[in-house]
């Protein structure tokens, strides 16, 4: 319990003070008018609330990642909460809050276009493409993911609800931004954020025996031999120390910010409340069935799919009322981050080929082909979809990190709050990508050797790339003089 109550301490300490560290080195100033204002077109770039924003993000970023995720971390034992606090205070919210703060600097602008900016044509398609393939992931794991918990609850076959949810997705993605999503994401937040108290005092107030982080439980306890903490621990648990996916999200909600000084709350206030949910349900499943060893003999039997565990937890400690509002929040979570990963697909590709948004008709000319693929791809498992789907996140993370880098840097500020996490996350993918079973197999030390040396050929790209750009811009000045 220790551990537990220290990491949601951490948490909101690392809120405030790193909160506070990135607005200044970012320069936050209210005195600039912001795209929903100057650009409002009643469909994208609408002013809503703060306190709304914060929820939409929320649920926008929310997915399955701190619910599944945090479960099949969970396998790996205690060692998760370090990852989950240190990831989401030092990378997780340093990554929402530059990715979200620079795409309201211009205009509300998507990933590709800043990444465009500041690396060039070739590297803005590549990432429009990356993009797109984590869009139709994310979109279908959130299909699949409330499909299978609804399934559990009411015995009515996951088709029936892919239809449903589709049909949702479909409707939520083409109208105005303030006409579904603005009115019904946060009573959908105000469900997850019951559901996460719920449990949480549940364990607290009832004495429930949650795994402490020590000498004795840090290391490995998950089985399987082939998942190793470092780096498959880092990618499995995904959204809930951070999530490239979240890069996506903040375009929305930057488009509806009144002011700028709303960025801490929005931005980095929202990774953090995922991490508190990421660490209750983390810390639900070791806690459940007695123990750790016990969490990975239930999940083999039930083939390492976590939608029955959640229904499980949810009913039996919350009673039949608490149980179902806290079921709410659990579907709602990746439900409503599944229709916001098709709208910023569809808003990508619209900026990318110039498209209006406004007109009805070219909505649904963006949306029926994302959609037609979507609906393929539910044929393929959810655990290799979730595998695939966890590393194009996590490595979309790191382009993100190094476009953020690259714009503190020629803006003369402190890239090093963005660049360290880059290097590290750098690491991480491409570790994985070495070691991973779906990829090439390679031994863990072999791959963390490997995925070093692609990580300081990155860097030093990064570097001479600082140093072209300023002697360029040296060069034009002199021209100009």
């Amino acid at each position: 319990m220790y551990t537990f109550l220290i990491s949601m301490i951490l948490l909101v300490v690392g809120y405030i003070a790193m909160g506070k560290i990135s607005g200044r080195i970012f320069g936050v100033d209210d005195k600039l008018v912001t795209p929903a204002i100057r650009l409002a077109d009643g469909v994208d770039y609408v002013v809503m609330p703060g306190w709304k924003i914060f929820m939409i993000q929320l649920l926008n970023i929310a997915g399955l990642g701190p619910i599944f995720g945090a479960i099949l971390g969970g396998m790996f034992g205690p060692v998760v909460f370090i990852w989950i606090v240190l990831g989401s205070i030092f990378v997780g919210s340093v990554h929402d809050y530059f990715s979200g703060m620079i795409s309201l600097k211009y205009d509300g602008k998507n990933v590709p276009d800043i990444v465009g900016m500041f690396f060039g044509g070739l590297a803005k398609n590549f990432t429009l493409v990356f993009l797109m393939v984590l869009t139709v992931l994310v979109g279908v794991v959130f299909v699949k993911g409330p499909a299978l918990i609804l399934t559990e609850l009411t015995g009515i076959e996951p088709t029936v609800w892919f239809y449903i949810i589709f049909i949702y997705y479909f409707v939520a993605t083409i109208f105005p931004i303030d006409q579904i999503i603005g009115r019904i994401y946060p009573i959908f937040a105000i469900a997850l954020i019951i559901m996460a108290i719920g449990l949480s005092f549940f364990m607290i107030f009832t004495g429930v025996k949650i795994p402490e982080l020590s000498a004795a439980t840090f290391y490995n306890m998950n089985p399987d031999a082939s998942l190793y903490i470092f780096p498959t621990l880092f990618i499995t648990l995904a959204c809930g120390a951070v999530s490239g996916f979240h890069a996506t999200q903040s375009p929305l909600m930057a488009r509806c910010m009144e002011r700028e000084s709303q960025g801490q709350r929005i931005f980095y206030g929202a990774m953090i409340t995922e991490a508190f949910i990421a660490i209750i349900w983390a810390a639900a499943a070791m806690s459940y069935f007695g123990g750790v060893e016990q969490l990975n003999a239930q999940m083999a039997a039930h083939k390492f799919n976590p939608s029955w565990l959640v229904n499980l937890i949810c009913t039996s400690w919350l009673g039949k009322f608490g149980g179902a509002l806290a079921v709410l929040g659990v579907v709602a979570c990746p439900i409503t981050t599944g229709d916001t990963a098709f709208r910023s697909g569809r808003l990508m590709i619209a900026d990318f080929i110039g498209l209006d948004q406004k007109p009805i008709k070219n909505r649904l000319l963006l949306s029926f082909p994302i959609f037609a693929i979507a609906y393929y791809v539910t044929g393929v498992n959810i655990d290799v979809i979730w595998r695939y789907f966890a590393w194009f996140n996590q490595t979309l993370a790191v382009i993100v990190f190094w476009s953020a880098s690259r714009y503190l840097a020629e803006n003369g500020k402190n890239h090093w709050i963005c660049t360290i996490p880059g290097l590290f996350m750098t690491w991480i993918c491409a570790s994985y990508f070495f070691v991973a079973k779906e990829c090439f197999k390679i031994q863990q030390n072999t791959s963390l050797i490997l995925g070093a040396l692609v990580t300081v050929i990155v860097f030093a790209a990064f570097l001479l790339s600082i140093k072209k750009r300023a002697l360029s811009k040296a060069y034009a000045s002199e021209q100009k003089q």
